[in-house]
């Protein structure tokens, strides 16, 4: 009985418990990368991400996946996805609430970075000129940078 009760008030005490808060410097660190705006280290991202919202709760496709509660340009990230060291590539992308044409234009209104349609097909995949990428996800979008690995010497 005692094991029961004291089960039932570790789960209330977790319901309580609030999510971690978007850090201040979000919008800085993971927008700018994912415009492809700054370098790209999978090692500091995640690290950013661990410090921010805790461990990765899936390693899955040559990437760590985050949960998150934030936003990036006016749009709702629920996830963040960093490469691990398995792929050629190095990148980082998020799952977001909007869908690609919602995405576009409240990252246009809020950095004046435009993208373009790469083919006429009812669901293109855009692109910036720096090389960010906006894909369809379902009804959603996901928006991603990635680049090749430098070759160490």
């Amino acid at each position: 009985m005692r094991r029961l009760w004291l089960a039932a008030v570790c789960l209330a005490l977790c319901a309580v418990v609030p999510a971690r808060a978007m850090p201040s410097t979000f919008n800085q660190v993971i927008g700018d990368a994912l415009l492809c705006r700054s370098h790209l280290d999978n090692r500091y991202f995640h690290d950013y991400l661990t410090a921010a919202f805790g461990p990765a709760y899936k390693r899955e496709g040559g990437a760590y996946w985050f949960r998150v509660e934030a936003t990036l340009w006016g749009a709702r990230v629920a996830e963040v996805m960093v490469s691990d060291d398995s792929s050629a590539l190095v990148f980082i992308a998020a799952a977001t609430g909007s869908t690609p044409d919602e995405l576009q234009e409240s990252i246009r209104a809020a950095s004046g970075t435009a993208f373009r349609p790469r083919d006429a097909s009812p669901f293109p995949v855009r692109v910036s000129s720096p090389g960010s990428t906006i894909a369809y996800v379902n009804d959603k979008s996901k928006i991603y940078c990635a680049k090749f690995k430098s070759q160490s010497r």
